[in-house]
């Protein structure tokens, strides 16, 4: 996304629901598409989703709607889907390895390269033609590649410690998903996923909330 463009976070975040459902409309051949339509289908308030587009100048025509081929071109190009980001994976057990099997083939525009774990067994080997190589060789596989994102399933112990030798690399963004809260300088960004976590929010929201008062900035912010 262009770093020149500040948008509120939340924008952000929704800008790739976004995009997948107008990449379905796409393929379903729809040209025009209206914010309560896509309000019903992502979830998030047509208010919003004004607001949101608003912030990119006249996306949309008033009793037209919205043209489905140039948003998508829109917003294919603000979320640089013409390029593919290289990502990291360390960690390769139950999850990690779930990721590479996936390794995002749903989105082309974000792969992942390479993977490291610590069992020395499974340095050498590949899941889902992604290469696996022993932690040893973590600083110099990084280095010599343009890698800016990690990925991290590992064990909550060693986590810091492996986050802390990723801070002199090129590692811009790690996306987190073991229960220990990182602790990162300013110049990179984290995000934090505990699946735990969020399946007991989930069950507390449905148990005393139920789905009457979901407000729509809580829907549709899954990982997909």
């Amino acid at each position: 996304m262009n770093q020149e463009m500040k948008i509120p976070q939340a924008t952000a975040k929704r800008l790739p629901l976004y995009y997948r459902f107008l990449k379905n409309l796409h393929s379903s051949g729809k040209q025009r598409v209206s914010s309560k339509e896509l309000s019903e289908a992502v979830k998030v308030d047509s208010a919003t989703i004004r607001r949101d587009f608003s912030y990119f100048g006249a996306l949309g025509k008033k009793g037209y709607g919205y043209n489905v081929d140039y948003l998508l071109t829109f917003f294919r190009k603000t979320l640089d889907q013409d390029e593919v980001t290289k990502v990291i994976l360390i960690g390769v057990g139950n999850l990690g390895t779930a990721f590479l099997h996936y390794n995002f083939l749903k989105n082309n525009n974000t792969k992942i390269e390479m993977a490291f774990d610590a069992d020395p067994k499974k340095a050498g080997t590949t899941i889902g033609d992604v290469p696996i190589f022993s932690m040893d060789e973590l600083e110099d596989r990084v280095a010599a590649s343009d890698i800016e994102v990690a990925i991290l399933t590992v064990p909550a112990g060693p986590a810091q410690t492996i986050t802390d030798r990723l801070v002199p690399m090129k590692i811009k963004g790690i996306l987190n998903f073991t229960p220990a809260r990182l602790n990162v300088p300013d110049q990179i960004r984290i995000h934090h996923i505990d699946l735990a976590v969020e399946l007991q929010s989930l069950i507390y929201f449905l148990r005393h909330y139920g789905t009457e008062d979901v407000e729509p900035s809580q829907l549709g912010e899954g990982i997909e």
